[in-house]
C-alpha cells in the first residue's frame, strides 16, 4: 500500500520488473493528467473511478447499496430489479454522497513535527502538533474549492498533506439486480471461487465552470482531467496488476502480543455478538419482504465484518502469524542488543510495549461489548438521539427549533428501517450477553437492578422496557419533540430506555473508557517508538505506511493459491459457475431469467472468450476495506477489473499480509460490460465508455 508520489523513488524499478509498462509519472503527477485524477474516494467509505469524459463513475454494488436501497420500495424495488437510467434526466440524486479527488500530496513532516521534545507528555505532544497543523493550514495557499487533509503516517513519525477537491452532486446511474450484484450474498462473501457482478454506476455533476457545487438541476456532468480506458483483452496468470484506491486501515507493524490479543480475545467476542445479531435478523428477513428491505443494508454491513473476523482468526492461526512475528522480534532484539547505541535507545521498548498491551486487554474487551451491542439495539440509538438533542439545546438554547427539526429528520430516517419485533428480539438477546458475558464491573448498575428485580428473565425485562418507553414509535417520538422544554425533559428523564442508555453510557465512560484512554496513550507512544525502531534497525527493508484511508497503490500479479493441503484454486471463474450455483427462488443464488437466456445462447457479444464468459479473478494485490470499488489495472494502466473482496483465508492481511495466500477478488471488467450491454441493454452507457483491445 504504497504512497503514489513515492513510487518513482521506491517502487518503479520493481514494478517494471514485475511487468509494468507505464511510468510512475503516468500513475501520479501534478504537472499533467495522470491515473490519480481518475480515482475518487466515494463518500469516504469506498473507492470509485471515472470511466468516461462525462464523469461516469464505476464502483461496487455494495458501495452503492445504501443509495440503491434509499431509492427502493416494495412497489419499486431497485435492489431486486436493478436500475438503468436511459439519460441524464433519469439519474437519481443522493443527498450526502460525495466524490473526492486528490489534487496533490506533499510531505509536511518538518512543519508538523517541529518544536517537539522527547520529554513531552503525549498530551503536550498532541497539542503542539495540533498547533503546528493549524498554523500550516492558515499559511497554505489553495483554491477556494480545495480542502486540506493532513494525516499521520508510520504511527505519527511522518505527516503528509493531501489537497483535495470534493464534489457533492453524485447521482445513481445504474445497478444490476442484487441477484447479479450481490450473487452469493452471505454464503460467498469473503470466499473464493466467486461469481458476483459487484458493480454499480454513478455520475459526478458540477456547476457550469466544472467546479464542485451543491445539487442543482442546472448542474452538468463533470469533465474529468483523466478517465480510465477499459481493456477487453483480459489477462493471463502471472500478468502485472495494480490497485489504486483508498484502503481504510491496516496494522502491519504490531508486535506479536497485540496480534495474539486480537486473535484470541477481541475477534472471538465480536464474532459471538454479531453471530447472534445476524441469526435474529435473518430469521425475520426470510419471513417478511418489508423487513428484508428495511434491514438489508444493516445486515450486509454487520455480516461483512463478522465473516472477515472469522477468516482473520483462521488465517492468523493457519499461517502461524504469531510465531513469525515472534521470530521477527527475536531478530530485532538481537540487532538492538548487538549495538550499544540501539540497546540504550530501544533495549526495553518491546517488554514495555508487551506489558502495556496485557494491561489493556480487559478494557479493550469491555469496549468491544459496548461498541458491538449499543448500536444494534435501535431503541438505545433513539435514546442517544434524544440525549444528544437535550445536550445541544442546553449548550445553544437559541438553536432549539433548528436542532429539533434536525432530530426529527434523523428519527424519520431511522424508523424507515425499523421493526419493533426485530428490535425487541435483539434487545433480549444482546442485553443478556452484555450482562452475563463480560466482567461485572463493566455492567450498568441500572440494568443490574432491573435484572435482579425481574429474576434474570430477559424476555420480561424487554417487555417491561418497551411497554413503558415511548422511544420505539416514530409517532410518539415526534410528539415528544412538540412538547415544551420542561415537559420534554420530564418525559425523557422518566423513560426507561433513556435511563438504561444513560447508565450504560456512564458506566462505560467511567469504568472502561478511562482505562482505554490511559493504556492506549501509553501503547501509542511505545508503538510510535517501535515503528521508528523497526525502520532504523531494518535499514535494508522498504516500509510502506499502514492504511489510513488515504490514496495508495498496491501491485502484484494474477495468481491462484493453495489454501490447504491438496486444494489449489485457479485464478478465474466463468458464468458456468454462476449456473452451477443457481437455485431457483433462493435468496442468495437465484439467477435472472435474462441472464440464464444469454447463457443458454452463449450470447456474450465481444466480451466472451472461446464461448465462455469470464466473471471474476484474483491477484496478489494487498487490499483492505476502503479498497472496495478500486480499479484494478494492467501493465498499461488500463482497467481490467473492479476490486470488491479478499479471499477468506487471507483476510488476516490487515494484520499480517502473506503473499502466498492473500488474494484480492475482482469482477472481470468484461463481465461488467457484458451486464451493461447484453443484460441491461444500456446502449447509452456502452457508447459513453471507452474500451480498448
Amino acid at each position: 500500500m504504497w504512497l503514489p508520489q513515492l513510487l518513482q523513488a521506491l517502487n518503479e524499478a520493481d514494478m517494471k520488473k514485475r511487468g509494468m509498462k507505464i511510468s510512475a509519472a503516468d500513475i501520479y503527477s501534478i504537472n499533467k493528467g495522470s491515473l490519480k485524477d481518475a480515482i475518487v474516494s466515494l463518500g469516504g467509505f469506498c473507492t470509485a473511478e471515472v470511466i468516461s469524459d462525462q464523469g461516469l463513475l464505476l464502483t461496487n454494488h455494495h458501495c452503492g447499496f445504501d443509495a440503491i436501497q434509499n431509492h427502493s420500495s416494495v412497489e419499486r424495488n431497485l435492489i431486486q430489479n436493478g436500475f438503468w437510467a436511459s439519460g441524464f434526466g433519469e439519474e437519481l440524486t443522493n443527498p450526502g454522497l460525495t466524490a473526492t479527488f486528490i489534487v496533490r500530496i506533499e510531505d509536511v513532516s518538518a512543519q508538523i513535527l517541529k518544536n517537539l521534545r522527547a520529554e513531552m507528555t503525549e498530551k503536550e505532544r498532541t497539542s503542539e502538533i495540533e498547533k503546528n497543523i493549524t498554523a500550516f493550514r492558515n499559511s497554505y495557499k489553495k483554491e477556494e474549492t480545495q480542502e486540506l487533509l493532513i494525516r499521520s503516517f508510520f504511527e505519527g513519525n511522518r505527516y503528509y498533506l493531501f489537497v483535495t477537491e470534493t464534489f457533492r452532486d453524485v447521482r445513481l446511474v445504474g445497478a444490476p439486480p442484487s441477484s447479479i450484484g450481490n450473487f452469493g450474498k452471505d454464503t460467498d462473501n469473503w470466499m473464493w471461487p466467486r461469481h458476483t457482478g459487484d458493480f454499480s454506476l454513478f455520475r459526478i455533476y458540477a456547476n457550469k465552470d466544472n467546479k464542485p457545487a451543491a445539487y442543482s438541476p442546472d448542474n452538468i456532468p463533470y469533465k474529468p482531467k483523466r478517465s480510465l480506458k477499459i481493456s477487453l483483452s483480459g489477462v493471463k496468470e502471472g500478468d502485472f496488476t495494480m490497485v489504486f484506491g483508498f484502503p481504510g486501515r491496516t496494522m502491519q507493524y504490531l508486535p506479536a502480543a497485540a496480534v495474539k490479543q486480537i486473535m484470541t480475545v477481541n475477534d472471538p467476542a465480536r464474532i459471538a455478538i454479531r453471530d447472534e445479531v445476524l441469526r435474529i435478523m435473518d430469521g425475520f428477513m426470510r419471513k417478511d419482504e418489508k423487513i428484508r428491505i428495511q434491514y438489508a443494508a444493516k445486515y450486509a454491513s454487520i455480516q461483512n465484518a463478522y465473516k472477515k473476523w472469522k477468516g482473520e482468526v483462521l488465517g492468523l492461526e493457519s499461517r502461524n502469524a504469531i510465531g513469525k512475528k515472534q521470530e521477527y522480534e527475536k531478530t530485532f532484539m538481537k540487532r538492538v542488543n548487538a549495538n550499544a547505541a540501539l540497546k540504550e535507545k530501544y533495549g526495553k521498548l518491546l517488554p514495555e510495549l508487551n506489558s502495556s498491551i496485557s494491561e489493556f486487554e480487559k478494557y479493550g474487551l469491555a469496549r468491544d461489548y459496548y461498541s458491538e451491542i449499543m448500536p444494534r439495539i435501535e431503541l438505545l440509538t433513539v435514546a442517544g438521539i434524544f440525549q444528544g438533542l437535550l445536550a445541544a439545546i442546553e449548550k445553544k438554547p437559541e438553536d432549539r427549533n433548528k436542532l429539533i427539526e434536525e432530530s426529527k429528520e434523523r428519527l424519520k430516517d431511522l424508523f424507515k428501517e425499523y421493526d419493533i419485533q426485530v428490535d425487541k428480539t435483539l434487545f433480549t438477546a444482546l442485553i443478556s450477553k452484555y450482562a452475563k458475558e463480560q466482567r461485572p464491573e463493566f455492567v450498568s448498575n441500572q440494568l443490574a437492578i432491573i435484572i435482579d428485580s425481574l429474576g434474570d428473565d430477559f424476555n420480561a425485562i424487554t417487555n417491561e422496557v418497551y411497554l413503558k418507553s415511548d422511544l420505539h414509535s416514530v409517532e410518539k417520538c415526534l410528539q415528544l419533540l412538540e412538547l415544551s422544554p420542561e415537559k420534554l425533559n420530564m418525559m425523557i428523564n422518566g423513560d426507561p430506555a433513556m435511563r438504561i442508555y444513560r447508565d450504560m453510557t456512564k458506566t462505560y465512560a467511567e469504568r472502561a473508557a478511562a482505562g482505554i484512554s490511559e493504556w492506549q496513550t501509553k501503547i501509542n507512544k511505545l508503538q510510535r517508538s517501535y515503528m521508528a525502531a523497526q525502520m532504523e534497525v531494518f535499514k535494508e527493508k522498504k516500509f510502506y505506511p499502514d492504511a489510513n484511508s488515504t490514496l495508495r497503490v498496491a501491485y502484484g500479479n494474477v495468481k491462484g493459491y493453495k489454501p490447504k493441503d491438496a486444494v489449489k484454486y485457479n485464478w478465474y471463474t466463468y458464468l458456468d459457475g454462476v449456473m452451477e450455483k443457481y437455485k431457483p427462488g433462493d435468496y442468495e443464488f437465484d439467477v435472472p431469467a435474462k441472464l440464464r437466456e444469454l447463457y443458454e445462447k452463449k450470447d456474450y457479444g465481444r466480451y466472451g472468450i472461446k464461448g465462455k464468459m469470464p466473471v471474476c479473478l484474483i491477484a496478489s494485490n494487498h487490499t483492505t476495506g476502503g479498497n472496495s470499488g478500486s480499479p484494478v489495472m494492467n501493465a498499461n494502466g488500463e482497467l481490467i477489473g473492479l476490486n470488491f473482496d479478499r479471499v477468506w483465508e487471507g483476510t488476516m492481511s490487515d494484520l499480517n499480509y502473506d503473499p502466498e495466500i492473500c488474494r484480492n477478488v475482482m469482477v472481470d471488467i468484461r463481465y461488467v460490460m457484458f451486464i451493461i450491454d447484453k443484460f441491461a441493454g444500456a446502449q447509452n452507457l456502452v457508447k459513453e465508455i471507452k474500451t480498448v483491445n
